[in-house]
């Protein structure tokens, strides 16, 4: 895989799982990352162990958006990558859901997403760079139990193509791109498990074992992915939705 050497990349929503886990491969192929989360003390531990930079964020207040480019900028002098990661996941059904819900869910995946997609394009312009949009297999089939999560990483994909399209347009050499994981073993899939099924994966005796059994992918198969469309291995890749379900979506639609 091409080398992210002297690449600077934001990842957001980075103190755990699927970011943590594109910090860390990204910072492994040798980009400089800015992790950032509203959870300060492990963000700023993993940006530590990755001799990265943390900035608190949450990416749902528009201003933090631009504290953090001026972050950036002033002391790196370029972006090259961002990750829009950060987001939250709530269970429930279109009885069950609350506007609360619903509100907090758009404002986190969609707003931030938009807010980061704006500026990540004003400060890339000059010299190209990637927009990784993490989305969902949800995004693209529905999920009855994550009602306002599915609508929210649908939007995202529809934005990507959108970016990707005016960058093409306006001859930016920006590649956006969204990344669609199915089930993978993070914190929100165990969750569902336990709420659809009542298995309880973090207490199984070999998580390994059961994981297996599962089909859960792991965090690192995202985070390769997302490795790849950093970098200039990906150069033609724009605008895509970038599955990476072992096939779910695929069984699902046959």
């Amino acid at each position: 895989m091409a080398s992210l050497n002297n690449r600077i990349a934001i990842v957001t929503g980075a103190a755990q799982g699927l970011g943590a886990a594109d910090a860390r491969v990204l910072a492994e192929r040798g980009a400089r990352v800015v992790l950032t989360d509203i959870d300060e003390e492990r963000g700023r531990a993993l940006a530590e162990e990755l001799d990265g930079d943390f900035f608190r964020q949450d990416v749902s207040d528009e201003a933090t958006w631009d504290a953090l480019m001026a972050h950036v900028l002033d002391r790196h002098g370029q972006l090259d990558v961002l990750v829009n990661n950060a987001g939250i996941a709530v269970i429930h059904d279109i009885e069950s859901a609350t506007t609360e819900e619903w509100r907090r869910t758009q404002s986190i995946h969609l707003d931030g997403t938009f807010w980061g997609c704006q500026r990540a394009v004003r400060a890339m312009k000059a010299r190209g760079g990637s927009i990784i949009n993490m989305s969902s297999i949800v995004g693209l089939q529905g999920s009855a139990d994550y009602i306002a999560y599915s609508a929210a990483k649908g939007g995202i994909r529809s934005l990507t193509k959108s970016v990707a399209a005016h960058c093409r347009r306006q001859g930016y050499a920006i590649r956006c791109n969204s990344v669609h994981p199915g089930a993978i073993n993070t914190q929100m899939v165990q969750a569902a498990l336990r709420h659809s099924s009542n298995i309880d994966l973090a207490g199984a005796e070999d998580q390994e074992a059961m994981r297996l059994q599962l089909g859960l992918g792991e965090p690192l198969d995202i985070a390769n992915m997302v490795a790849f469309l950093a970098s200039d291995d990906a150069k033609h890749v724009n605008g895509a939705e970038m599955v990476v379900d072992n096939g779910a979506t695929a069984i699902l639609a046959g």
